[in-house]
């Protein structure tokens, strides 16, 4: 998945788990950007997984469509923060959240910040 969003300065938003940069100060904060998918399960995946889990081992299809939902889940974050006129997004979380029998959110969320 691409994730090159780019603010009106054509660079890519910083995006940190941290809430501040080295050499960087943060002058504005614009807000709270955020992003989430949310994903049912798979019939013949859960097939699949069943029987992996009987012998054991990592579960590939989970990871992967883990994987792609986080990714998604960052980029439509990282939208936000674009729409925002955000330099950077500080704080960033992942977090999942069981919406209903089979389904899960996957969010993402951070502060979009100005910086100088």
């Amino acid at each position: 998945m691409d994730l090159k969003v780019f603010n009106t300065k054509g660079k890519a938003p910083i995006l940190t788990t941290t809430h501040c940069f080295p050499n960087r100060e943060i002058v504005q904060v614009l807000g709270i950007a955020r992003g989430s998918t949310v994903r049912a399960r798979n019939i013949g995946r859960d097939i699949m997984a069943n029987l992996k889990n009987i012998v054991g081992g990592e579960i590939e299809e989970y990871t992967a469509r883990q994987a792609d939902a986080r990714e998604q889940a960052i980029q439509r974050m990282i939208q936000d923060g674009e729409k925002m006129g955000a330099d950077a997004i500080v704080g960033v979380f992942l977090t999942s959240a069981t919406v209903m029998q089979g389904a899960s959110e996957i969010l993402a969320y951070g502060t979009a910040v100005k910086l100088r």
